[in-house]
C-alpha cells in the first residue's frame, strides 16, 4: 500500500493534495475522517481527475443510491471504469432484478470488484436459457457499443 500511496502523491505538491482532499470532501460529502479512510485504503483516488470523481459520485450516490460512507470504506469503486465496468454490471443486475431472475439484492461492491469471468459465472451464465443474448450484450456494453437486444434504460 505504501508503494501505491507514494505513486499517488509523488508528483503532487502539498497544495494540490490539499485541493484534492477538499474536492473529495465536497464531491462525496465526506468528513475528514472518511477522506482519511478512503485515501489510506485506496491512495489512487488522489490521482483521479475532478471530472472522473464527479461522474462516479453522480453514478454511485445518485443513481445507485450508495451512501458516501460506504464508498469511503470501498475506494476501489472509484478506480473502476464507469462505462466499461460499473454501468454495464449495474444494468445487468437491475435487468435481472426487474425481470424476477435475481432473488436478492447483491452487494454492489462485490458485483463490481469480481473478475469479469466470476461476474459472468454468477450473474449471466445461470440465465442463459431465459436471456440467451445477455452475455453478448454485456460484452458489447463493456466495449461501449449499444447492445442489439438488451437495452440499458
Amino acid at each position: 500500500m505504501f508503494k501505491h500511496a507514494l505513486q499517488a502523491v509523488a508528483y503532487l505538491s502539498e497544495d494540490k493534495i490539499t485541493a484534492k482532499v477538499e474536492l473529495l470532501k465536497k464531491t462525496f460529502t465526506w468528513t475528514d475522517a472518511e477522506v482519511g479512510i478512503a485515501v489510506s485504503k485506496g491512495p489512487a483516488v488522489l490521482s483521479r481527475t475532478k471530472e472522473s470523481l464527479q461522474r462516479r459520485s453522480e453514478f454511485l450516490i445518485s443513481e445507485l443510491g450508495l451512501e458516501p460512507a460506504y464508498i469511503a470504506y470501498r475506494p476501489a469503486l472509484l478506480t473502476y471504469s464507469l462505462e466499461g465496468r460499473l454501468r454495464p454490471r449495474y444494468y445487468i443486475v437491475k435487468f435481472l432484478k426487474e425481470n424476477g431472475l435475481l432473488k436478492c439484492d447483491p452487494n454492489y461492491y462485490t458485483v463490481f470488484k469480481e473478475s469479469d469471468m466470476t461476474f459472468k459465472k454468477k450473474f449471466i451464465h445461470p440465465h442463459k436459457e431465459a436471456v440467451p443474448h445477455l452475455e453478448k450484450d454485456y460484452d458489447a456494453a463493456c466495449k461501449g457499443e449499444v447492445p442489439t437486444n438488451f437495452r440499458f434504460t
